[in-house]
């Protein structure tokens, strides 16, 4: 998951360690043997916090289970290598912070911008919204300033109301979002499949549309991963990016 270009908050901090930041919490996770972790939280954070975070509470045995017995190869394939992937239930505003930030970007420098952002924890939307467009730009994320200094100061004052934005379906939330200047549709399926947990929203990409036209002739089956088309993307990217001779920096495209 933290090399599945859907969230940047997750940091490596030698060969079996990571650590991983959701909104005032922090985990650490060690790697002990192929199937055996350690985790530094107790019983009760595990339960409130971690477990959802995870998205443990979805069976995705179900839907691996159906495309490995359909006659998608290519699919099949990015399942078998990336079969514990799941969607991890982020901060919707981190969300959308984070997938503004990554617009015609790589996934090496969205994370250093974002953690430049952190302290160590992402800040608050009262925090962002003493931001001057300047302040945006000194973090290094260019023509992006103007976007972010805008949706911060929309939410805040409540014209872009996030609250009704959770209780939209996935199409409406997709068009909701798209009413922000500098949110696009590749942008909106982000925050709505990492940010609302929309399983059913399909960010394309520039990766995704190759795959698409490489292993699909153009015409990728839609209709068969209805309701999971989320899932089935994850796979996707994240085969893609561990198999490509350029996957040291993948870059990801609006």
């Amino acid at each position: 998951m933290a090399l599945s270009g859907q969230c940047f908050r997750i940091y490596k901090i030698d060969s079996n360690t990571w650590i991983i930041y959701h909104k005032k919490n922090k985990l650490t996770i060690k790697q002990l043997s192929k199937n055996q972790y350690e985790f530094d939280c107790d019983q009760t954070d595990w339960n409130t916090i971690w477990l959802d975070y995870f998205d443990l509470g979805i069976d995705y045995s179900k839907i691996k289970r159906l495309i490995l017995t359909s006659n998608d190869v290519y699919l099949k394939k990015a399942v078998k290598f990336g079969s514990g992937l799941r969607i991890l239930r982020q901060d919707l505003f981190e969300a959308i912070i984070c997938f503004i930030i990554s617009q015609n970007n790589n996934i090496s420098r969205i994370t250093k911008i974002v953690r430049s952002l952190c302290n160590p924890y992402f800040p608050d939307i009262s925090d962002l919204y003493k931001y001057s467009i300047t302040d945006w730009q000194a973090l290094g994320v260019g023509y992006r300033s103007i976007y972010l200094y805008e949706i911060v100061q929309k939410i805040y004052i409540g014209q872009f109301d996030l609250e009704k934005l959770k209780q939209m379906s996935c199409s409406n939330a997709i068009a909701y979002l798209k009413t922000l200047k500098g949110i696009g549709n590749k942008v909106a399926n982000c925050i709505a499949l990492f940010g609302l947990h929309h399983i059913n929203a399909f960010p394309r990409d520039v990766w995704i549309n190759r795959i698409i036209e490489k292993h699909y002739n153009g015409n990728f089956p839609f209709d068969l991963y209805d309701g999971f088309l989320g899932i089935v993307q994850q796979y996707m990217f994240y085969y893609e990016r561990n198999n490509s001779v350029n996957s040291t920096d993948i870059r990801i495209d609006a």
